[in-house]
């Protein structure tokens, strides 16, 4: 019984891991073939992917040409409607223009017949005006006439004698004045022709330049080293020089040049004169330059007197005393509107001569009233008051003759003229200050004066336009001739200019032109 036994276990425990061998080869074939079908899936997935992609891809683009191309008909309608707008407005803007065109023709039109309609209109009127003086006139003769008649009839021969005789008498005295009046115009415009024959005599007989001093002097100098000395180490050298001589001190790039600048002309002399020595000795430094400076301010008082002493030899006059001439030396460091004021003076001493010479005065004492007439512009500042007097004072205090202190006194008419030669000085004073370039003034005040001038002309009644011309030296007004008569015209000229004379500040004098004139204008067509 053990034998049939045995065979079935050897075979059972062979056919057991026989059989295990084949279970998992058929597990393994069984899960390749699966992974080889999940392969081909995927395979087929990714191809589908594609697929799907490339026609998504399709219809993308397809939809962009077809929207391109609704944008492009879009705008292709949207610009033929904005041409055809822009068309439409060019006709219109055209017909706008002829209509303009039409309109500017028919207010030409227009205006010229209002134009005709008021010149005639104003004849009208004057003509009425004219014709009813005429009537006025009439009346007031038929009156007049019928009242002497009236008279005379209920009069007696001497009574009528003696009325005649008055109207005789009023009639002569009138005519007297009108002769009066007449020579005294004929006498007045004979004066004014000889004086300004006189005065023009003097003024082309005359040709002095005019210095006009500016802010700044230059001083030459060798060397840029030399520069560099003038400053100084940190500058301690330009800031003594500076300090000494209160002026400005420029040093620039300018090659061989230093400006010295300053409001008051003869502070610059003095650093001039002081800087050109400093540089001569090559010994420039603090303590040098403020005795130099000091030495330059002291020879500067004996150089005044020397400037001084030749301006009254230019002009041939004789001076003694050393402080007028210091203080005549010292008007060539003072300027008056940009002019020399020793310059001036001299000018004005040269036609004070000239014009004494006309008329028969002493010369000699009309050029020094001439050459000291402006003295008091060169006394310091603690004294108070008009140039005139300051000078006429110091000249009285030198021990200066009294026709020379009251000329000196009374050329601004600040005092009262008890001399010829103030009217001299005061007349040779314009003429110098009033010739072109002589002075110069700002933009600003010239134009106000312009302004002014203008201004006060068209306030007057009647006057329609006014214009300043030649610099504000002639004044032409243009008037209403329906307004102003000839007379009118002689009264307003005369009184413009006094309100000038009395309101505005001008130098030399302003003509004042009336103009009136009548035009009749008529047009054919």
């Amino acid at each position: 019984m053990s034998s049939p036994l045995i065979p079935g276990l050897v075979g059972l425990i062979v056919g057991v891991p026989i059989g295990f061998q084949i279970r998992s080869m058929l597990i393994k074939k069984t899960a390749e073939s699966q992974r080889r079908a999940a392969g081909g899936r995927k395979v087929d997935a990714e191809r589908e992917a594609k697929g799907i992609i490339r026609e998504a891809e399709i219809q993308a683009r397809a939809e962009v040409l077809k929207a391109r191309e609704a944008f492009e008909s879009t705008i292709k309608e949207q610009r033929k409607q904005v041409h055809d707008t822009m068309s439409a407005l060019n006709k219109r803007e055209e017909v706008l223009a002829q209509r303009e065109d039409n309109l500017d023709r028919k207010s030409e039109v227009l205006d010229r017949k209002e134009q005709t309609i008021e010149t005639k209109s104003k004849a009208v009127e004057a003509a009425e005006a004219s014709v009813k003086d005429r009537e006025k006139t009439a009346a007031e003769t038929a009156a007049k006439a019928e009242t002497t008649l009236a008279k005379l009839a209920g009069m007696t021969r001497e009574e009528a004698r003696k009325d005649l005789f008055e109207q005789a008498k009023q009639e002569i005295q009138a005519e007297m004045g009108t002769f009066i009046r007449r020579h005294k115009e004929q006498a007045t415009e004979t004066a004014e022709r000889e004086a300004r024959a006189i005065v023009l005599g003097a003024m082309q007989r005359y040709a002095g330049s005019h210095a006009s001093e500016t802010m700044a002097r230059t001083v030459n100098v060798s060397g840029e080293d030399v520069k560099g000395r003038i400053i100084g180490r940190e500058g301690r050298n330009i800031r003594a020089l500076e300090a000494a001589t209160g002026v400005s001190i420029i040093i620039d790039d300018t090659p061989e040049t230093v400006v010295i600048s300053s409001f008051d002309p003869y502070r610059r002399e003095v650093a001039a004169l002081a800087l050109e020595e400093l540089v001569a000795s090559g010994r420039i430094q603090p303590a040098r330059i403020e005795e130099v400076v000091a030495a330059v301010e002291a020879d500067m008082e004996n150089k005044l007197v020397e400037i001084g002493a030749q301006a009254c030899a230019d002009v041939n006059i004789s001076i003694a005393d050393n402080r007028l001439l210091n203080k005549l030396g010292r008007l060539k460091f003072r300027s008056s509107f940009s002019q020399n004021v020793l310059q001036h003076s001299r000018e004005v001493a040269a036609l004070c001569g000239m014009i004494a010479g006309e008329m028969g005065l002493d010369t000699a004492t009309a050029r020094k009233v001439g050459l000291l007439h402006d003295i008091g512009k060169a006394l310091d500042q603690d004294y108070q008051g008009p140039h005139a007097k300051l000078g006429a004072d110091f000249l009285r205090t030198c021990g200066e003759a009294p026709e020379i202190v009251e000329g000196v006194g009374g050329h601004h008419g600040e005092v009262e003229n008890v001399t010829l030669y103030a009217v001299l000085a005061s007349a040779a004073d314009a003429i110098s200050s009033s010739r072109p370039g002589a002075r110069s003034e700002t933009t600003h005040l010239f134009v106000n004066r312009i302004e002014k001038l203008e201004q006060l002309a068209t306030s007057f009644r009647g006057v329609s336009k006014a214009y300043a011309i030649q610099a504000g030296r002639d004044l032409r007004i243009i008037v209403d001739p329906a307004t102003i008569s000839d007379n009118d015209a002689m009264l307003l000229a005369r009184d413009i200019s006094t309100r000038i004379e009395n309101e505005l500040q001008y130098p030399g004098q302003v003509r004042v032109m009336v103009i009136r004139e009548t035009r009749c204008i008529e047009y054919a067509h």
